[in-house]
């Protein structure tokens, strides 16, 4: 079963310079509902540790400190 599975995943590689979308969580009700945006950015990825941990910036050059997991990104191509 696992293998089924494992045959259809895809690996998703980021490099640094490289434009995603982060998922939003929705932690806080928002009144738009299911309206809500899905995806915020877009985002420059500034470095990639293992295991899928990667620091982010925004488009204005600010970094941020804290990493995030790759599975709560998505490539962007403007």
């Amino acid at each position: 079963m696992a293998r089924a599975f494992n045959k259809k995943v895809r690996p998703r590689e980021f490099n640094p310079g490289d434009f995603n979308l982060q998922k939003v969580l929705h932690i806080a009700p928002d009144s738009r509902g299911k309206f809500a945006y899905k995806y915020d950015g877009p985002f420059i990825v500034k470095e990639v540790f293992d295991e899928g941990a990667i620091i982010l910036s925004d488009m204005d050059g600010n970094e941020n400190t804290l990493p995030v997991n790759a599975d709560a990104l998505k490539k962007y191509y403007p």
